[in-house]
């Protein structure tokens, strides 16, 4: 079975979460992850005000779709999408 991976957009940082368990709030997962990468470094030191601000002004994307920090997330594999 192979993976459906969505195309990734001009500009962007792809963080991809392994959850072996669902989560309640993307937010919280999310920033952990930041955090633990190494891909940017902007993104990797973000305050917790810029992080709330990329939700706000839509650079944080699921699928194409415009992700909220409340979302929940399946168990599995999901790409998440950073605009920069």
């Amino acid at each position: 079975m192979a993976d459906n991976i969505p195309p990734r957009p001009p500009k962007s940082t792809r963080i991809t979460l392994e959850l072996g368990s669902s989560e309640s709030r993307l937010d919280n997962v999310l920033l952990a992850a930041l955090r633990d990468q190494n891909e940017n470094p902007r993104l990797k030191n973000i305050s917790r005000v810029a992080f709330k601000e990329l939700f706000n002004s839509g650079k944080v994307l699921i699928k194409g779709q415009r992700a909220r920090p409340s979302s929940s997330l399946a168990a599995g594999t999901t790409y998440i999408d950073i605009l920069d």
